[in-house]
């Protein structure tokens, strides 16, 4: 049924969503800015992140079964129907990623409690960064990259994509909500500095990472234009490009008003038009990842 693909593509987006916001916060507060871990709105958009990816992975199980089997979407909760998908290979795959979902409660737990000391820990950072690389393989496991006829090549790409996506997107919420609501002299000089170099770094690895990608998926340039898979890709791509000319704004005003902020001590009027930049990057970036869970469930040779 139209309807349950329709429900099931926006648990794969809320997935999406929430683990970019749930991982590039954690990364964020773990390299960039550990005294954020203090901060009521950076821990925000981390516990948003959760819960968006939490219920999108765990709803995602029955609707993938709604979705395939062509049932009501109410039917999703149905445990005879959740028991089929388990024993199926995106069943398994996506209850070890709900699994992991709950371990990273954990995590974000003990940085609700502990705040700064907890992001500033080595535990912690090494529970963080374990719980990334499950999230971020699992997700790579129910996508096109493992029907690839090279599938290290293409796994890898995978990875590199998701993981600079959470990495740029998941910081720029952070940087959004956390660093910039506080106009923090001392802070914008330190952590808005590094996340530029980090989002130059992240940007670069999601474009060559996704250029393989799409070239072992799609197969010719020709099959962009001619299927269903190609055009979403396109759109996908469009929108991208968009969110690149804004970012390369938010870039020229790190290099050029950056140190004027911080001499104003984070004058209002002068950080503005940076904040209006980055939001408008984290809004269209939705659209995107709308776009890459129409990818996932799309047939390549349609």
């Amino acid at each position: 049924m139209t309807s349950a693909k329709a429900v099931y593509i926006i648990a794969r987006c809320a997935d999406y969503f929430g683990m970019t916001l749930f991982l590039g916060g954690l990364f964020f507060l773990a390299v960039l800015w550990p005294s954020g871990g203090d901060s009521r709105r950076a821990r925000g958009v981390i516990v948003t992140g959760w819960i968006v990816g939490f219920l999108g992975t765990a709803a995602g199980i029955g609707l993938q079964g709604t979705w395939a089997g062509q049932r009501p979407v109410g039917d999703f909760v149905r445990w005879s129907l959740i028991s089929q998908v388990l024993d199926t290979d995106f069943g398994r795959i996506w209850f070890a990623k709900t699994l992991l979902w709950v371990l990273g409660g954990v995590i974000l737990a003990d940085l609700l409690q502990r705040g700064r000391r907890a992001a500033e820990s080595i535990p912690w950072r090494v529970g963080a960064g374990a719980i990334a690389i499950g999230l971020l393989r699992t997700t790579g496991l129910t996508g096109h990259s493992v029907e690839s006829s090279t599938p290290l090549l293409t796994q890898t790409a995978d990875f590199v994509h998701l993981a600079g996506v959470c990495a740029w997107i998941g910081g720029l919420a952070v940087l959004l909500f956390g660093v910039l609501s506080r106009r923090d002299p001392d802070e914008l000089a330190v952590v808005v500095s590094r996340y530029s170099k980090l989002a130059m770094a992240s940007v670069s690895a999601v474009i060559v990472a996704g250029v393989a990608l799409a070239w072992q998926t799609v197969g010719s340039v020709g099959r962009v234009f001619t299927t269903d898979y190609g055009h979403i890709l396109l759109v996908k791509l469009s929108v991208l490009a968009v969110v690149l000319l804004i970012a390369q704004g938010s870039r020229s005003w790190v290099s050029r008003r950056l140190d004027f902020a911080v001499v104003l001590r984070g004058d209002a009027g002068v950080v503005r038009s940076f904040v209006y930049s980055v939001a408008a990057e984290t809004a269209l970036v939705i659209v995107v990842l709308l776009a890459a869970s129409f990818l996932v469930t799309a047939s390549p040779g349609r």
